[in-house]
């Protein structure tokens, strides 16, 4: 299947960002039905390959995605409609209103977009500790 995956974003003639935000996206939606540690099970054999085969340009693109891979099942968690660890903190709190909810994760969402963006399109930030521990 990963060659197959690859074979097909070939197809489309994309660079390597753009097969990253085709994989992210893959990732919100699933993130929207299915618990974080499935979606890594899931689909880390298939976008692994996939990854390691691209030209990012940098060393350590398969660190460089562990970390991605981490921001994006987080941020899927809490992406509406569904969003599962929003309908947890709603069992928990059930006096508050779902939309309430939702409102209240807007900041924290708003600035893990921002952390990924920043990761996605200056890798050393993720990228410099790593560097520092193993050379």
């Amino acid at each position: 299947m990963p060659t197959d995956i690859l074979n097909l974003l070939g197809s489309f003639d994309a660079g390597p960002m753009t097969v990253v935000l085709m994989i992210i996206a893959i990732y919100v939606v699933l993130g929207m039905f299915l618990d974080g540690f499935a979606m890594i099970f899931l689909t880390v054999p298939i976008f692994v390959p996939v990854i390691a085969n691209l030209d990012f340009g940098f060393q350590d693109p398969l660190i460089w995605w562990g970390i991605v891979l981490v921001m994006v099942v987080e941020i899927s968690l809490i992406t509406p409609p569904i969003g599962l660890n929003v309908f947890i903190i709603r069992a928990m709190l059930p006096d508050v209103p779902l939309l309430q909810i939702f409102k209240g994760i807007g900041p924290f969402f708003v600035a893990d977009l921002a952390r990924l963006a920043l990761v996605l399109f200056i890798p050393s930030i993720a990228l410099w500790l790593p560097s520092m521990l193993f050379g």
